[in-house]
């Protein structure tokens, strides 16, 4: 299996009815494009000074299963119209568990 996590930090720009809105299509990803297993997309809790805003962490069966959603015209759009517009910052990792 392959965990592929992502955190978000939105741009003072994106205000809280633009992220509900950008947390919104993320979650739509496993609808729209599949592939994975399991997908949470969640806000930070606030208990930390400092942490990003939003988090993604999507399951895949395997490496192809990645691949391909990572490259699927869903993903992308989404990609391009509600999160780089609006994003400060972002980290991920994909590992093997």
């Amino acid at each position: 299996m392959i965990r592929h996590v992502v955190v978000f930090t939105w741009s003072p720009s994106a205000d809280a009815e633009r992220r509900a809105t950008t947390v919104e299509a993320l979650r739509g990803l496993r609808r729209e494009v599949g592939g994975m297993t399991s997908l949470v997309v969640a806000d930070d809790a606030g208990l930390s000074d400092g942490n990003a805003d939003t988090v993604l962490t999507a399951d895949f069966p395997d490496v192809e299963a990645f691949y391909r959603y990572a490259q699927d015209p869903v993903h992308l759009a989404v990609l391009a119209e509600h999160v780089r517009p609006w994003l400060a910052a972002r980290s991920a990792v994909q590992y093997r568990c």
